[in-house]
């Protein structure tokens, strides 16, 4: 009956989107509401859930989408994006310039946020492709394959991290079994997947690219750029290494905690370019303001969208639809790790967010992990594989890619949702074949 509800109201707002061209916010909304009540949930109470989904949803996000999109703005106005895009075409050559996302991403990708990532890369993607004349997605689909990766699979990321805390597993083992799965699962999510995609016509968000292309002596030095663009990195990636110097619990300790926290990372990162790209270069305060508005004013639906996504989940939570479905899948004679990728793929699709469908899998499959006889990395790493799998219309993430790349649900069906199963499926693959040469 779990499954039912959840594959019943997923088709009734895609009905209310497509069809009838409805708000997709208003639409997750209206299908909330009515999963709440049809699942036997008092009105109020709907109600309650919703707002506290859109709550948990956008506390964080909202803070990191608004400074990234200020500071993507900022990059794009001053010229950074175009002198590191013009430096990386000039290093990569265009033969190559996929390779260059890809390596970017997934070294920003391992101490930022997928979200925090996503808004500070995307300039330079908009900015290659409109140089370079590349289709947009054949630039920026490896770069977000990595980040992708990395998010779903890697530590520090809070649900690999999270879950190897539950199981006791090795989270240095994590890493370097996730670095050695994820390296041919971005070559194949990333460039290989991204050259199927060239019917796909994507285009940026107009605030986030500089329509003037500047001389070389009016953008930023490569310096500045590189460094007002990386910051949220440094300032991340850094703390984190100076908590493992220094005493984490002590006063250095809390220090580097506030500097490395995403919002506050990013924060400072924005305070920063609005010095060095902006005033120091002679720029009035009043007229970077202004700028900055407006960039916020190109996420705002994109942020009513994702809130109404996270009020959906929430209510898939509280009615217990998950773990409904959850109970009936464990109950199983499959493999441990195919059971774990199964549960957390199966989560995933219901519920929408990966970070909950690891959790709850982890949480429902514990004794597993405990009973020895399988290895706990391995089950890790299965999870968070299972947990990207069809990130379709109850994701958040999905919403972001759409709007940012200005694509038709079929169009982001058919570019996000498809890599996004390639990398489950090819970290499955990834997993089971570790197993045989560990054992």
């Amino acid at each position: 009956m779990s499954l039912i509800l959840v594959i019943a109201s997923i088709l009734i707002l895609l009905v209310l989107i497509i069809l009838f061209k409805v708000n997709a916010f208003i639409s997750f909304i209206v299908v909330s509401v009515l999963l709440g009540i049809v699942s036997g949930f008092p009105p109020g109470e709907v109600v309650l859930s919703i707002q506290k989904g859109i709550g948990d949803t956008l506390g964080t996000l909202v803070l990191i989408l608004g400074f990234g999109a200020m500071l993507g703005k900022l990059i794009a106005d001053s010229g950074a994006a175009q002198r590191i895009a013009s430096v990386l075409v000039s290093l990569f050559g265009l033969k190559y310039i996929q390779w260059a996302m890809v390596f970017t991403g997934f070294i920003v990708g391992i101490p930022l946020f997928y979200n925090a990532g996503f808004v500070v890369l995307i300039p330079i993607v908009f900015t290659i492709a409109a140089s370079t004349g590349l289709p947009l997605l054949y630039v920026g689909i490896p770069m977000i394959a990595s980040l992708s990766v990395t998010h779903g699979l890697l530590p520090p990321h809070p649900s690999p991290v999270a879950i190897a805390g539950m199981f006791g597993a090795d989270t240095g083992k994590i890493l370097i079994y996730g670095i050695i799965i994820a390296i041919p699962v971005i070559i194949v999510a990333g460039p290989i997947f991204s050259r199927t995609l060239k019917k796909i016509r994507a285009s940026p968000i107009r605030e986030f690219v500089n329509p003037i292309t500047l001389k070389d002596h009016e953008t930023p030095g490569i310096g500045i750029s590189l460094l007002s663009t990386l910051m949220p990195l440094i300032l991340i990636g850094g703390s984190s290494v100076m908590k493992m110097i220094v005493n984490g619990e002590g006063p250095a300790g809390s220090i580097f905690r506030f500097i490395g926290d995403p919002v506050i990372a990013m924060l400072i990162s924005l305070l920063a370019a609005v010095y060095l790209l902006g005033l120091s270069r002679g720029k009035k305060m009043v007229d970077l303001m202004d700028s900055l508005g407006q960039s916020i004013s190109a996420i705002t639906m994109i942020l009513l969208i994702i809130a109404g996504a996270g009020g959906f989940k929430q209510v898939l939570l509280d009615c217990n639809l998950s773990d409904g479905i959850a109970s009936v899948l464990s109950k199983s004679n499959l493999s441990p790790i195919f059971l774990a990728w199964s549960l957390a793929a199966l989560l995933r699709i219901c519920v929408g967010s990966a970070t909950v469908a690891g959790l709850t899998t982890a949480g429902i499959i514990l004794p597993l992990a405990s009973g020895g006889t399988v290895n706990k990395e391995l089950l890790v790493l299965a999870i968070g594989s299972g947990s990207l799998i069809l990130s379709h219309v109850n994701d958040g993430g999905f919403w972001m890619f759409k709007e940012y790349f200005s694509l038709t649900i079929k169009e982001t069906l058919l570019s996000w949702t498809v890599m996004e199963t390639l990398i489950s499926i090819l970290g499955l693959a990834g997993v089971l074949l570790l197993n045989i040469i560990i054992r």
